[in-house]
């Protein structure tokens, strides 16, 4: 009889080992390199500067979208007989005299919440409008070149050599009623030249890649080429000056109300109020500090924000 146990072994451990690369081959697949913009947040998710700076610009939307929520004073209800120049109460949190209030008896705090829509509005909307206003002509001057370049780069150098703050000065001075969108308007008028020439020197060296060259080959259309191929692709450096700009616009905008050309009475702003207690300084400084501080802080997020943005979007500051 031949040894069936022998046998057994025999044919089981070809089995065992012709199982082993099949549990192999199960095993997790090695990771696909990341692509520019899962590698920008896997990097922004671990910057402390990126998530301080996002937790202040959501505070700030959620104070510009829903003031009523932080407070349920008005912004205009002036009592100078009982309110003018009344110093903060710094025991009562959040109520409407806890910061003072202000030369016509209004409460700063109210006014502090209520600021930050017509800031916010003004920063974020002229962000938009000119990023697609340069980044449509930086394109179409990238791609195209020749004489279409050249008309449109000397154009650019026109608006680009009038200073921001003089020309929206210039400008806002020949309308009567000054309103948000009149701003809005007149800062847009001007501010799209740098993202124009950043869009347009990204085309330049993207519309040279191979992948250009191929789409041109299989005939693709120009708008499939500039929308499919180089937008992507051209569009990373043109948000990293959109994101640090807008704390600038924030800026200007404070500072074009605080000159007394900028936004007016009765829209609620902090340049406005900045401009209002300007004359105040030895008497009730904290009337101009207050406002002064909150322009500051809002600068600073958007500022950090654009940094974190530049840093992970650019190989060159890792």
């Amino acid at each position: 009889m031949p040894d069936t146990t022998a046998l057994t072994k025999s044919t089981e451990a070809p089995a065992a080992a012709t199982d082993a690369p099949a549990a192999t081959d199960a095993g997790p697949a090695p990771g696909k390199p990341r692509s520019l913009w899962s590698d920008a947040w896997h990097d922004l998710r671990r910057n402390p500067l990126f998530l301080v700076s996002v937790v202040l610009i959501l505070l700030l939307a959620v104070m510009a979208i829903f003031p009523s929520l932080f407070t349920s004073a008005s912004p205009r209800d002036a009592n100078l007989a009982e309110h003018y120049l009344q110093h903060p109460n710094w025991g009562h949190f959040f109520a409407p005299d806890w910061l003072g209030y202000d030369v016509q008896g209004r409460s700063i705090y109210a006014r502090l919440i209520y600021g930050a829509r017509a800031s916010i509005t003004v920063g974020v909307v002229v962000t938009v409008a000119v990023t697609i206003t340069g980044l449509a002509i930086g394109m179409v001057a990238g791609y195209f070149g020749g004489w279409l370049d050249t008309i449109l780069s000397r154009i650019t150098d026109v608006f680009f050599g009038v200073p921001f703050i003089v020309g929206a000065m210039v400008i806002l001075t020949t309308f009567e009623e000054r309103s948000v969108w009149v701003v809005i308007l007149s800062m847009a008028f001007l501010g799209w030249t740098s993202i124009a020439r950043v869009a347009r020197g990204s085309v330049i060296t993207i519309k040279q890649a191979d992948y250009v060259v191929a789409a041109k080959a299989l005939g693709a259309s120009t708008f499939r080429i500039l929308t499919r191929h180089i937008l992507p692709n051209a569009i990373a450096p043109v948000i990293v000056v959109a994101t640090i700009a807008l704390g600038g616009y924030i800026a200007a905008e404070a500072t074009l109300s605080f000159l007394g050309i900028g936004l007016a009475e009765p829209t609620v702003s902090w340049g406005i109020d900045v401009s209002a207690a300007k004359d105040q300084l030895r008497n009730a400084p904290y009337v101009l500090v207050i406002p002064s501080v909150m322009v500051s802080i809002t600068v600073l997020s958007f500022l950090m924000f654009g940094d974190a943005v530049r840093n992970a979007l650019d190989p060159k500051m890792r």
